[in-house]
């Protein structure tokens, strides 16, 4: 069975807040972040243009900027992989419009964590 150290490793933590219960920080490698900017499509912006006349959830649009958030995640964990880091905490999103598309930073810190030792 592996210790719980080496699972750590082979784990990339992720968190909102600013500790992971049981571990502690061992070293602090900086902010990391993903960005990404998506367009909608000629179809899409019809087809989501028509289901906002009829109001309520537009669910095209919705899986796009579910999609933009994922994949500016993902970007975000290999910039921390690349930087020697087995957890990302703090994490947050932003987005911002652009003309015609629109923009999803997600960003946290990557930190080393292992296994807190009691006293």
């Amino acid at each position: 069975m592996a210790s719980l150290g080496s699972a750590i490793i082979a784990l990339m933590l992720t968190t909102t807040t600013f500790e992971l219960p049981g571990l502690r920080v061992a070293k602090t490698l900086g902010v990391v972040r993903g960005i990404t900017v998506r367009t909608r499509s000629l179809p899409m912006s019809i087809l989501g243009g028509l289901s906002a006349l009829l109001g309520g959830r537009v669910v095209i649009f919705a899986e796009l900027c579910e999609s933009a958030r994922e994949e500016s995640f993902q970007l975000m964990l290999t910039h921390a992989r690349r930087l020697g880091a087995n957890a990302v905490v703090g994490i947050r999103y932003d987005t911002g419009p652009m003309v015609g598309a629109a923009e999803v930073l997600c960003y946290g810190t990557a930190v080393v964590v292992e296994p807190a030792t009691s006293a």
